[in-house]
């Protein structure tokens, strides 16, 4: 079984709102999942609420789990340090 993190979307049509979720390559895109690590709200602009909980990201990177291309832009961007 092939794990990735990816995106799963929720939220109204044109409001979308994404979860960062660990799943089975084989599930849907909104089917079953193995864990919740984050969550993505694009719709903020450059206020992008964005949480991630890195150390359980790193836990399933260690177990054989693959980012997707958005999602590892995204913990990209929640790794580096915040300018005031």
């Amino acid at each position: 079984m092939a794990v990735r993190i990816r995106l799963r979307r929720t939220g109204a049509k044109n409001n979308p709102h994404y979860r960062i979720v660990v799943a089975s390559s084989e599930q849907r895109r909104d089917g079953r999942f193995l864990e919740i690590v984050g969550d993505f709200h694009p719709a903020l602009a450059e206020d992008a609420q964005l949480t991630i909980d890195l150390e359980r990201v790193q836990y399933w990177k260690e177990q054989g789990a693959v980012p997707s291309d958005a999602v590892a832009s995204l913990i990209k961007r929640a790794r580096k340090p915040k300018t005031v």
